[in-house]
């Protein structure tokens, strides 16, 4: 799974690279033949005033259908990629489970 870093406002450090990367390999490592790629933005929305205004937003890139788009806005980047990792995950789960209902109902 490809991924790709975007940062607005703010630095982006090794250390936040690797938990965005780690965080995302792990979240969807379930679904691997599904997703062409994901792009992670992280953005300051208020800038050096502080807040809960760091959000991130999630784009998992999937093989032949929708994009899904996952945005999360938190105090810390960390918490924000890890609840926006969670919700791709359960997204991505849900959407695949449609997908195969619809195609047993069909094919009964």
């Amino acid at each position: 799974m490809r991924t790709a870093i975007q940062v607005r406002n703010s630095d982006l450090t090794d250390e936040l690279r690797e938990h965005v990367e780690h965080r995302l390999a792990f979240a969807l490592s379930q679904f691997p033949e599904h997703i062409r790629g994901v792009v992670a933005v992280l953005s300051d929305v208020n800038g050096p005033k502080g807040g809960i205004d760091k959000r991130c937003s999630l784009r998992v890139r999937l093989n032949g259908g929708a994009d899904i788009v996952i945005e999360e806005t938190e105090a810390d980047f960390h918490v924000a990629v890890d609840r926006a990792a969670d919700r791709a995950k359960r997204t991505l789960g849900r959407c695949l489970r449609r997908l195969r209902n619809t195609f047993s109902e069909r094919a009964s």
